[in-house]
């Protein structure tokens, strides 16, 4: 299981550089769930993770239908030389608008790299307003040719991804993008306590940021203690079974 760390600045991801953490996700918490961050900084973390091998990832926010828009942010992220996109569908709620927009986004990337994963994220919490169903996510990734496929959640009240989505659901989401040949990652105020869980559904990824906060608060600096309790905590885990 790969563990995915979502710091907010080149500076707090030089604090977790050595904490085993597999991928750097820049986001900008300031705009939202999956806001994203600007390219000066995502650059500066580009080049920071790249003399240790360590692959990033970049947000493009949680975005309305605007496949124009978001393909041109798309293409603009790509060529940072990040090694995932991955675009928040917050927008939208229906499988043909979802479709367009990766389609777009996809196809924007593909202009700037062959390698980088497309990731088409949704929300666990989408029934608190109106947004796409994830097996409609599924779906639309599966045919828009995408890589990843991943559930957050979009409001951070303190309500995770368990508390919206049912374990029975998320074994049907988790399935239903094996099936379609998708890598899934998980995400929404995580933690150690929900190991179990994780496990049990075993994606490929799971993303945290506020579970390795300093604060109770995911806008506090990431601890680069917690952060690396929680990597070692998750690979050993994963390695004896």
């Amino acid at each position: 299981m790969i563990v995915l760390i979502s710091p907010i600045s080149p500076e707090e991801a030089l604090g977790i550089l050595d904490c085993g953490v597999d991928i750097i996700d820049v986001k900008n918490v300031d705009e939202g769930s999956l806001g994203a961050q600007f390219p000066w900084r995502t650059r500066e973390v580009v080049d920071l993770c790249g003399r240790r091998g360590i692959c990033v990832s970049a947000t493009l926010g949680d975005l309305p239908f605007k496949p124009g828009t978001a393909s041109l942010a798309a293409y603009g992220v790509a060529s940072l030389g990040v090694g995932y996109v991955k675009a928040g569908l917050h927008g939208m709620n229906t499988y043909e608008e979802a479709f367009e927009m990766m389609d777009a986004i996809r196809r924007s990337v593909r202009m700037v790299s062959e390698t980088a994963a497309v990731v088409a994220s949704g929300y666990a919490d989408y029934r608190r307003f109106d947004g796409l169903n994830p097996l409609d996510l599924v779906q639309a990734a599966k045919d828009a040719v995408c890589d990843v496929v991943m559930v957050d959640t979009a409001i951070k009240d303190g309500k995770g991804l368990f508390d919206n989505l049912s374990m029975q659901e998320l074994h049907a989401f988790v399935g239903a993008a094996k099936n379609a040949g998708l890598k899934v990652a998980l995400a929404g105020s995580i933690g150690r306590e929900d190991a179990d869980c994780l496990f049990e559904l075993d994606p490929h990824i799971i993303g945290v940021r506020g579970a390795v906060c300093a604060g109770v608060d995911r806008k506090t600096a990431i601890s680069p203690t917690k952060t690396h309790e929680f990597v070692r905590f998750f690979h050993q885990t994963d390695a004896t079974g």
